[in-house]
């Protein structure tokens, strides 16, 4: 299991105040594992900072602003490669099975290609085999970082972050591709509604795009004490099953 994963997956949850008190938890988490070089954990340390000290409500619009109403930066990763195509639901569909196969269960109303899932996915698997899936999806994780760096968002460092982890260099080519499509301005309602022009797709139960705000966020005690149960602590009696579980 590597906490840092599931840590970072909180930072990129829409923040509520569970998630604003979990933060210097998740501090630690991150520190302690060591996943993280000390430049980056520096910079990551600032907006995890920023989530635990800011006002509930501000936190939240500068969510919304940035991953909820800005396709270019949509947090479905299927977004970027499939936008409204067929080939999005296959895809879709082979995501869920290979969390089938390992024994996870989506109970929450989310897509399956949602980031902060597919990161509390891969901090079930062992390391090596983390990396190597999240590689798969690194020329994504770079392109959405690259435009929150042009927009100075301090949720730049987060995707470094995960960058980090994977130990991997996303494709030129491939980041190219996805930085020409269009990147409006969240300010500029009328270019947002011509990218959001087409109708969301729609898979399992019906759910498109993003959930209300709050929907998809995790039961942060919860996760958190499944990430590190601290010294001492028993293990997860669900942990130690064969079958594994995404909460809501």
């Amino acid at each position: 299991m590597t906490a840092t994963l599931k840590a970072l997956s909180l930072l990129l949850v829409y923040p509520t105040e569970d998630i604003r008190d979990a933060m210097p938890e998740v501090a630690r988490i991150i520190q302690s594992e060591g996943l993280i070089d000390e430049p980056q954990l520096s910079k990551l340390t600032k907006i995890i900072g920023d989530i635990g000290g800011g006002d509930i409500y501000d936190l939240q619009e500068r969510y919304v602003l940035l991953f909820d109403r800005t396709r270019s930066l949509s947090l479905h990763l299927f977004e970027h490669v499939h936008g409204e195509g067929r080939e999005r639901g296959p895809a879709m569909v082979d995501l869920q099975e290979l969390y089938e196969q390992h024994g996870l269960e989506i109970d929450r109303p989310e897509l399956p290609d949602f980031l902060p899932m597919f990161l509390e996915f891969l901090s079930t698997l062992p390391l090596p085999e983390a990396r190597s899936l999240l590689g798969e999806m690194l020329h994504i994780v770079t392109a959405i970082k690259q435009r929150l760096k042009k927009r100075r968002s301090p949720y730049a460092t987060v995707f470094r972050a995960i960058e980090v982890v994977a130990k991997g260099t996303a494709s030129a080519a491939d980041v190219a591709e996805l930085m020409a499509a269009p990147d409006p301005d969240p300010d500029n309602l009328e270019a947002l509604d011509e990218a959001w022009e087409d109708k969301p797709v729609m898979f399992g139960n019906g759910t498109g795009g993003s959930v209300a705000p709050g929907g998809g966020c995790p039961a942060v005690r919860e996760t958190l004490s499944r990430i590190d149960p601290g010294p001492g602590a028993a293990p997860d009696a669900e942990a130690a099953t064969s079958e594994k579980r995404i909460v809501s």
